[in-house]
């Protein structure tokens, strides 16, 4: 079945639930699809990256990336582009870099970093675990499962207006320097006086941070591409508690900046000229819908904005009509302290399985696991809008491993009063007195990881995708005519590599047909 043409050469790929729904391997799907409706070898002149910074992680052709965008594993991109909406870590995109062109991938020459990309370093990583430290031991509160990698931290520094930019690598060292002595001196203050972490903490946010990074960089350092020196944060701790070796730091920082400085572009620029040469260009996404800072439930959000309408701020273009892809799995999982309402018990047989599937990309961490919720992702279309869906994940939830149920879909929530709710509350009080209402399917015991074609699916495994789709809609349009025009689901992953995807799917209104609830 023919593909809908994009609306836009614009395009952008969202995650619609809490993270980790399988965005990066998107990006390879939509680059081959339009060399192969264009005829072009190189229809997709730049993959941006939008938003977050090396706290997201996407997986893409066996690649685990952190700030790199997943367009790495296309070679035909031109532009591998960093935008004004992102917060790096200089140092974490050497890291990046080297094992990833050793693999012949040939990205460094591809990179454009904008020159208001803020740059997140070592204070910011020390404030992240200090402000962690406070919730759990001065104010009681849970850990937040902040990544450690100075994401929020650095954002508030683009609030307070102390932010330093990819653009002062440019221009002198003495300035930069003197930009980042002001800043270290405020974080150590903040640390020992506002979040009051003891000796004994500080000392050990040093150690967090070696073992972090030595971990994250395990396969370059079998590779020998490092020393495991360069993961040594010990080096950066002053010789009085709460100071820092501030000439270590300056000068380690200072020479990675400078080892990027050619690739410190105007990004901007960049996507315009795609723009009028008539090339497509993707926006990467960190996080998910869910996970905004202004729409998501704090404290268990991102710091960024983390959807569509980021594109212009972080690439600095006028809006315009944007292709908007919402990317979702076929069962939901989230890490760190979020309410959960469609959370499984470990120990039940199919969840105990995704389990051992289920973990973070950028920290390890275990994700928790649950059915999937179609109020969430409702919405997200309703609210935030996108023109086709992307499920991965399918293949996982067949019979196997003592596990021969059926599967559920969550399609309302309730109150403690039995009234049903068809969106997500935003009060957070509300939302976690609710209990979900699920509608089941049933499973199937064929392996669907070789399907190619929608036909090759059991029927039991059609009938889910097709009440995954009419859940959301149900949900999004509850109480009135549902429009014209629908999202279609254009991609449905059914295993990890990217060979791995059925294309030929019904459009939305030929797919429900096939909706079969138990």
């Amino acid at each position: 079945m023919a593909l809908n043409e994009f609306k836009s050469r614009l395009i952008a790929d969202c995650g619609i639930s809490m993270g980790d729904e399988g965005k990066g391997r998107l990006i390879s799907e939509v680059v081959q699809e339009l060399a192969a409706s264009t005829g072009e070898s190189n229809p997709v002149d730049v993959v941006i990256k939008v938003n977050g910074g090396a706290n997201s992680g996407h997986t893409a052709g066996g690649l685990k990336l952190n700030l790199l965008p997943a367009g790495v594993v296309n070679q035909s991109v031109k532009v591998l582009a960093i935008g004004a909406g992102v917060v790096a870590d200089p140092r974490k995109f050497l890291w990046e870099l080297k094992p990833v062109d050793a693999k012949d991938y040939h990205v460094t020459e591809r990179l454009a970093i904008d020159e208001r990309t803020m740059v997140s370093d070592i204070t910011h990583r020390l404030l992240d675990l200090a402000w962690e430290w406070y919730r759990v031991n001065i104010i009681n509160e849970e850990p937040r499962g902040s990544t450690g990698r100075g994401i929020t931290p650095s954002y508030s520094d683009e609030v307070g207006q102390f932010q330093i930019l990819y653009c002062d690598y440019l221009y002198g060292k003495d300035a930069y320097a003197e930009k980042l002595t002001q800043k270290a001196g405020r974080a150590c203050k903040v640390i020992q006086h506002v979040c009051q972490v003891t000796e004994d903490a500080w000392n050990g946010f040093f150690e967090t941070l070696t073992q972090a990074e030595t971990r994250a960089n395990a396969d370059a350092l079998e590779a020998e591409l490092f020393d495991e020196s360069e993961f040594d944060f010990n080096r950066f701790k002053g010789d009085a508690p709460f100071t820092l070796n501030l000439d270590a730091i300056i000068d380690t920082y200072w020479d990675a900046g400078q080892q990027l400085s050619k690739h410190i572009k105007d990004v901007r620029e960049i996507v315009r000229q795609a723009e009028a040469a008539g090339k497509y260009v993707i926006g990467e996404y960190g996080q998910a819908y869910w996970l905004d800072k202004r729409q998501g439930f704090s404290p268990n959000v991102s710091a960024s904005h983390t959807y569509a309408p980021e594109f212009f701020n972080s690439a600095c273009i006028p809006v315009q009509p944007l292709h908007v892809f919402g990317v979702a799995k076929a069962y939901d999982t989230k890490v760190g302290t979020h309410v959960f309402l469609t959370k499984v018990d470990e120990a039940h047989p199919l969840f105990d399985r995704l389990r051992k599937l289920e973990f973070g990309t950028s920290t390890g961490r275990q994700r928790m696991v649950g059915w999937y919720d179609a109020i969430e992702k409702a919405d997200t279309l309703r609210y935030g809008g996108y023109d086709d869906l992307m499920i991965n994940k399918i293949d996982a939830l067949g019979h196997g491993d003592g596990w021969n149920g059926n599967l559920k879909i969550c399609i309302a929530y309730e109150d403690e009063n039995g009234n049903r709710l068809y969106r997500v509350p935003r009060n957070d009080a509300l939302r976690m007195t609710l209990k979900p209402v699920y509608q089941e399917y049933a499973g199937w015991s064929q392996d669907i990881s070789t399907a190619r074609m929608f036909d090759d699916l059991p029927a039991e495994a059609k009938a889910y995708v097709a009440g995954m789709v009419r859940s959301i809609l149900d949900s999004a349009y509850h109480g009135e005519e549902w429009p014209e025009t629908l999202p279609n689901l254009r991609y449905l992953g059914v295993g990890p590599m990217p060979a791995q995807i059925i294309k030929d799917l019904p459009q939305t209104r030929e797919l429900l047909a096939f909706d079969c609830p138990l």
